[in-house]
């Protein structure tokens, strides 16, 4: 048996109706699962589905639901299940930057920042964990970042919230492991996705990524698919807890 294989699996994936979700969400519909991509715009998600079951010939559906709103969460997520089954695969994407000052950031979107980045993860795990634990099988995949381990201007609130997420998925890890659920944290370094467009298009601080990272450049999303396939696969029922950054090599150094 190939412990890579998903095939069959049913995956959901927060945040996946464009940037870096939807090539998650790609990635793994083309390894075979079925995958229900979520967003918050009806007409955005269910666009999106169309076209990555063109491109991948997967069983893609939609979902829509916000994922800052605990009972909202609830209630979506129980018609899910009813109408889908049990997901074997959550991938806790959604995200939300702002940038500011410290001094200068407005508590609104302070809260904002964590509601989407951090809340969110345990509104959605805590809402599809207990069924889970039932079956005896799952896996949850939370996305994290370079910042849950580093901070850098403009972004403590990012920072705060990603960090946050490196160690809720060390308590859910201790929480689930005994039922054979999985809990792994993915953290991305510096990577072309549209959140960063901004980014990449600024020469300065496209220079500085470059030189900061060993590997002399961004990232491209399609790097990130052979980890989460690990992590969403039997190669990986015995690691709970890890966070893997992904980052050609800038949390290594200094």
């Amino acid at each position: 048996m190939n412990p890579f294989d998903i095939s069959g699996r049913l995956a959901l994936v927060t945040g996946s109706s464009r940037g870096l979700g939807h090539a998650l969400a790609r990635g793994l519909a083309e390894q075979g699962a079925r995958v229900i991509l979520h967003g918050r715009s009806p007409q955005t998600v269910e666009q999106a589905a169309r076209a990555l079951r063109d491109e991948s010939g997967a069983e893609v559906s939609a979902v829509t639901f916000d994922v800052t709103d605990a009972p909202a969460v609830k209630e979506a997520l129980a018609a899910l299940i009813e109408t889908h089954g049990v997901p074997d695969i959550l991938v806790n994407n959604a995200g939300l930057q702002r940038r500011a000052p410290f001094t200068e950031f407005d508590p609104a979107d302070w809260d904002a920042v964590l509601a989407t980045n951090l809340s969110s993860a345990f509104y959605v795990s805590r809402a599809i964990s207990p069924a889970m634990s039932e079956r005896g099988a799952g896996k949850i995949v939370n996305i994290g970042s370079v910042q849950s381990m580093l901070a850098r201007q403009t972004i403590a609130p990012y920072s705060a919230s990603k960090g946050g997420v490196a160690m809720l998925t060390k308590g859910m890890a201790a929480d689930l492991a005994r039922f054979n659920v999985q809990v792994n944290c993915i953290s991305p370094g510096y990577f072309r996705t549209d959140m960063n467009t901004a980014l990449w298009q600024d020469d300065d601080f496209n220079a500085w990524v470059e030189n900061r990272t060993p590997a002399q450049r961004w990232g491209e999303v399609e790097e990130l698919i052979g980890t989460l396939l690990y992590l969403c696969s039997g190669a990986s029922d015995f690691v709970s807890g890890q966070n893997i950054f992904v980052d050609g090599g800038m949390t290594s150094v200094v």
